[in-house]
């Protein structure tokens, strides 16, 4: 059967290239054409756009490359439509997914959206849209089901979070010796995860290295985005005591003592390998503006908001500088705080469910279509 999947970012990515690999495990002889990153190309199918080429962050941002994104979309529909797959797959991703589920229902694809896009954060009006253009929506975050049945009357499907699987295959693997390997020494490690837009690396990452030169009893690693060349970090490691990875965030993650994580799907990995962290947000100043007036949650980062409590501290726009980072950063290192944080790390991985999100969103996409393929 013909599988199209439309995956914007880089969470996305890792979360199409899972799917892909349980699509592949029950449908072998499955076609497969997609928009996504590197690692949706490693497992097979053909790649038509990259994400580093689609990813535009905040209200201002959008606007001002309009023509690009619209020129996307049109693409997109052309080529959907010469592939005729028989199912439509989205992967978070909303202002560009939402436009092409219209026109597929208009065009009677089968539309399927895997990790529904965050309107219980903001653009609710989003569920007219969906409940008319979205056949069936996988979601992964335990709140989400009650949001979508009981406040909006839309069935789902809750398969858990990919991000279990992604993180126990990886431990699986034999390790490496991460220190050998970037030729560390015994100083406990602090990861630095500035994000993986441009826009948002620029803005952070200097903020998260005002703590370097006055922690020289710890060493800082940068994780680079697999999105961005490392030719792009060069600007940021002048002068600085620091040492830079790419492609290998989990290895960092797993030896790491604390982490200084931009927010994003960064900060529940972060909190599944059980390191403490301090959430940092900063965007462009009207963005944020626009943002603060219609986004009514609590929090931004998924750990508090799947708690629904403050288990990590996030530094947001005028907070995210470097006074308030030394402080926070000085409690997860040496404080009980640190000891809190870990303590609710437990819980909320007991919230998410058990193991094999991928592998059972890939049943429910293959049974709902009505393929007649052997479960």
């Amino acid at each position: 059967m013909k599988y199209y999947i439309i995956a914007g970012e880089a969470s996305g990515d890792l979360h199409g290239a899972n799917l892909m690999k349980a699509i592949y495990a029950k449908d072998p002889q499955a076609e497969m054409r997609f928009w996504g990153g590197d690692l949706m190309q490693k497992v097979g199918g053909t790649l038509v756009k990259h994400y580093k080429d689609l990813a535009f962050m905040g209200f201002v941002e959008v606007v001002q490359n309009l023509r690009t994104i619209l020129k996307n979309i049109s693409l997109c529909k052309k080529d959907i439509a010469a592939f005729a797959p028989d199912v439509l797959i989205f992967i978070d991703y909303p202002g560009f997914n939402m436009r092409i589920a219209q026109w597929a229902k208009e065009h009677k694809i089968p539309t399927h959206y895997y990790i529904s896009p965050q309107i219980w954060a903001w653009k609710e009006s989003r569920i007219k849209a969906i409940k008319r253009d979205v056949d069936y929506m996988y979601v992964i975050l335990p709140f989400e089901k009650d949001f979508y049945e009981k406040k909006h009357h839309y069935p789902v499907t809750f398969v858990g979070h990919p991000l279990i699987d992604e993180i126990e295959e990886f431990r699986s693997r034999e390790k490496v010796d991460f220190r050998k390997k970037y030729q560390l020494d015994e100083r406990p490690i602090i990861a630095l995860l500035p994000g993986s837009r441009k826009q948002e690396i620029k803005r952070l990452l200097g903020e998260m290295l005002s703590v370097v030169q006055k922690h020289p009893e710890y060493q800082f690693v940068i994780a680079g985005a697999p999105g961005q060349e490392p030719v792009f970090y060069e600007q940021f490691l002048k002068g600085q005591n620091i040492s830079f990875i790419t492609n290998d965030t989990y290895a960092l993650l797993d030896v790491a003592y604390a982490a200084l994580v931009t927010s994003g799907t960064a900060t529940l990995e972060t909190a599944l390998f059980k390191v403490p962290q301090v959430v940092l947000y900063k965007g462009n100043t009207i963005s944020y503006e626009i943002a603060k007036r219609i986004i009514t949650l609590k929090y931004i980062s998924l750990v508090n908001l799947i708690m629904d409590n403050e288990v990590v501290v996030e530094l947001i726009q005028h907070d995210c500088n470097a006074k308030r980072i030394a402080v926070e950063f000085e409690k997860i290192v040496k404080s009980e705080k640190r000891d809190k944080i870990l303590l609710d790390y437990e819980e909320l991985i007991h919230n998410l469910g058990g193991r094999g999100a991928s592998d059972l969103a890939a049943n429910e996409i293959i049974k709902n279509s009505n393929l007649g393929l052997t479960m």
